[in-house]
């Protein structure tokens, strides 16, 4: 039996056989066919990188809106401390005897001993020479006592003008009550001085 073998095509035969079938109808196999879940052709690559710079850019606007309105509420911070602090030391002075206090009951005195050589009687040489010192001692330091005074009720009742639900530290309300408590003994002290109440003038015999 004689059996005859079918020669296997060459490429050329090949590539004709196959451009004889796309021209028959067969549909080509596409050149470039795109895989499901990668980006289109135009699409942004870095959308999830813009997102988070996005994000980035809104957190630092936030903390720069935070920093620019704490900003005024450290400053006046600052400013009630400091007037807290004044309060107290002029409170603290005034009952101790300031320089001031000191110069100018010096000055009275001196005046009163040039008007004393006119002097009539022992009570208005008395009063030259003493009481008129005295009281401008007790004037002094009383003004001191109601700047005091002043200064730290001002301290206080500044939150009450200003933002609403603002708080003082508790030191700088410690430290301004102390203020009041010593400008309220200050004035209070002097005044009775001034009139002659607390310690009254000394008399001597006609």
């Amino acid at each position: 039996m004689d059996i005859k073998k079918t020669p296997a095509p060459t490429a050329p035969e090949a590539a004709a056989d196959a451009v004889a079938d796309t021209a028959a109808g067969t549909p080509a196999a596409p050149a470039d066919t795109t895989v499901e879940g990668t980006p289109a052709a135009g699409a942004p690559a870095d959308a999830d990188a813009s997102d988070d710079e996005a994000f980035e850019h809104a957190e630092d606007s936030a903390y720069d809106d935070d920093d620019e309105a704490s900003a005024p509420q450290e400053h006046a911070g600052v400013g009630s401390a400091a007037s807290a602090i004044v309060a107290a030391g002029l409170g603290l002075v005034a009952l101790s005897g300031s320089w001031v206090s000191r110069v100018i009951a010096e000055r009275q005195t001196l005046i009163g001993q040039i008007e004393s050589a006119n002097a009539a009687t022992a009570k208005e040489k008395i009063a030259a020479l003493y009481g008129d010192a005295w009281h401008m001692t007790a004037l002094v330091n009383g003004v001191l006592s109601t700047l005091a005074l002043l200064i730290a009720v001002f301290v206080l009742a500044r939150p009450a003008f200003g933002a609403p639900g603002r708080v003082l530290p508790v030191w700088i309300r410690s430290v301004s009550w102390a203020a009041v408590a010593l400008g309220l003994l200050g004035v209070l002290l002097f005044g009775l001085m001034y009139f002659d109440v607390l310690v009254p003038m000394p008399t001597a015999a006609e």
